[in-house]
């Protein structure tokens, strides 16, 4: 799959926030030999380019890609997707393709079909995949366009920093849970490791199935 074209979105991974339930630097935290953040940029390199680091924490610095600290840090995911908005604004980008690196199952399937159900719908506000999960859908693993900004600053700056109610505030399009499942089973894609535990289990998970979309890892260190 080749990424997105110089006028496309950009790609963003948050990778911000005190990670209080993981107890230390959760974007740094290992899964089949690779850090999240890792596995997040090696999902999406194969569809977005830029791929970016939005994020609030010196620790999360990663040496290949461009970091930004959020516009309005302490604010939680939220702030991390009006950060990729106001770059992908300044770079004269349509839009953002969001990608919280705590999912370490994401696959560039799953983005690429955000990306094309996007251009499909040039004036939806975000694009988002039906989910299991409480909220029915995941607002961290979707496409944002500049158009959703002000939205996202009145949440800011109303001190409502929901990211499920954020996205039910846009005119976004969410792709059905068949759609969903035709890339993989949503309870693997959306897996979130906020805790130990749940690291525990994502090693369990990624060894019973491979995922050769991340069988190669870039050069990486710290800035």
């Amino acid at each position: 799959m080749r990424p997105t074209p110089a006028d496309g979105p950009l790609g963003a991974i948050l990778a911000g926030g005190e990670s209080r339930r993981y107890g230390s630097a959760k974007a740094r935290a290992v899964v089949d030999g690779r850090p999240l953040i890792v596995r997040a940029w090696l999902a999406m390199r194969h569809v977005a380019e830029p791929v970016l680091i939005a994020n609030d924490d010196a620790a999360n610095r990663w040496r290949p890609v461009r970091r930004r600290p959020d516009t309005t840090p302490g604010v939680g995911p939220v702030g991390g997707i009006a950060t990729a908005l106001a770059w992908a604004a300044e770079e004269g980008r349509p839009g953002a393709l969001i990608l919280a690196c705590d999912m370490p199952f994401v696959t560039p399937g799953l983005l690429r079909l955000l990306l094309d159900r996007a251009r499909a719908n040039p004036a939806a506000n975000a694009v988002l995949p039906a989910s299991t999960g409480p909220a029915g859908f995941e607002p961290l693993c979707g496409y944002y366009s500049v158009g959703a900004a002000s939205a996202v600053a009145d949440s800011i700056a109303a001190g409502d920093y929901g990211v499920a109610r954020l996205a039910t505030r846009l005119d976004a399009v969410i792709l059905s849970l068949d759609e969903v499942r035709g890339i993989g089973a949503p309870e693997r894609l959306f897996f979130n490791v906020n805790t130990l535990a749940d690291h525990e289990l994502a090693e369990r998970l990624a060894a019973v199935t491979a995922d050769p979309t991340i069988s190669q890892t870039p050069e990486s260190g710290s800035e």
